[in-house]
């Protein structure tokens, strides 16, 4: 087995990925990509392969080989010598109060954020999607699923358009081959899909109807409050048979956004545009004098409610990117002068 470009196209291969090798891997590696991650091992597949193998890690916070990823092996042992650039990646700090950086799939070329045509719908979820889409340099475009169960699934449509200039929305029924064949403009040969969204959206459904087959276990959802029972469990990379690949994502219902700056300036590049015009370079929004943000929400040009979301998604990256150690040392800082007031505090009583 040896690395050849064209057979490896149909996997994603592209020159992002030939341009990292030196001229003795071609004959002397061969190239895999991974499409499954599991507690013990990788699935990987490639030209006349498709098995699985230990897992690879290399250094840095990012160095663990994720879903998308390409690998070089070496062919007798299959043993990972060389994980390649990434072309994009999706990550988040995981869930919780925890650091710890999850991977959720690399060299993505566009993402579907799916939501429904019913309570699920979230503007300020969306835009967090949106957002990672942006950093990472991803194609975003918005499904809309359930159009079936809606009497007005244009409204929807019309409100997630609004969200970015020139961005792609589709609303389909995700279980009418028909109405989801209008996604496979997106799914051609070697292109690769990643889906996001939260649980009971159709993502599964949607698979299934995308791969053409019962790949993905589906459920109902809850007449309350319009949410899903949660069906997938892993990340998984599928081929289509427009041949194309698909990365499905389990339900994530907490996203904490981190080195995403640039990807919230983009989706909200009109207030940034808006914002560089204060007064006041450092400029919170609030009430200082010259703040061209309240102006133009005081005008009407900005939405206020949309400002309110923007600066909290701002100021949650910004704090989800600090280092462990400048938390650390906040944290330290916080706690000195908290002692010193009550020092002070103690001492007046004294008095």
């Amino acid at each position: 087995m040896t690395i050849n470009p064209s057979r490896l196209a149909e996997f994603g291969w592209n020159p992002h990925f030939t341009s990292q090798l030196e001229t003795d891997d071609f004959n002397e590696l061969t190239a895999v990509r991974v499409t499954a991650v599991h507690r013990g091992h990788l699935q990987i597949v490639g030209p006349d392969i498709a098995t699985s193998i230990p897992p690879f890690f290399s250094d840095g916070e990012e160095g663990a080989a994720t879903v998308g990823d390409w690998l070089l092996l070496e062919p007798e042992m299959l043993r990972p010598k060389r994980l390649l650039e990434r072309k994009s990646l999706f990550k988040r700090r995981a869930a919780g109060t925890g650091r710890k950086l999850q991977l959720i799939a690399a060299n993505v070329d566009t993402l579907f954020v799916v939501t429904s045509c019913n309570l699920d719908f979230n503007v300020a979820r969306l835009e967090r999607y949106l957002a990672l889409a942006r950093e990472a340099g991803v194609t975003p475009v918005i499904v809309l699923t359930k159009a079936d169960l809606s009497e007005t699934p244009e409204d929807f449509a019309r409100e997630a358009s609004g969200l970015m200039p020139g961005l792609f929305v589709e609303t389909v029924d995700a279980r009418d081959p028909s109405g989801v064949g209008r996604l496979t403009a997106w799914c051609g040969r070697g292109e690769t899909v990643a889906l996001v969204g939260s649980s009971g959206v159709g993502k599964s459904t949607l698979i299934n109807t995308l791969t053409g087959a019962e790949q993905i276990a589906t459920g109902g959802i809850r007449e309350d409050d319009a949410k899903g029972r949660h069906t997938t469990t892993g990340r998984m990379l599928h081929g289509l048979p427009s041949g194309g690949w698909l990365v499905d994502t389990p339900g994530m219902r907490e996203i904490q956004l981190t080195d995403l700056h640039s990807g919230i300036d983009d989706v909200f590049s009109d207030i940034v545009e808006i914002a560089g015009t204060c007064r006041f370079r450092d400029c919170k929004h609030e009430n200082e004098p010259g703040c061209a943000v309240n102006a133009a929400i005081e005008t009407g040009t900005l939405d206020p409610d949309r400002v309110r979301r923007w600066k909290k998604l701002a100021a949650e990256e910004a704090f989800n990117s600090a280092s462990l150690a400048e938390r650390r040392a906040r944290d330290k800082a916080f706690g000195k002068m908290v002692r010193r007031v009550m020092a002070d505090k103690n001492a007046r009583k004294g008095e």
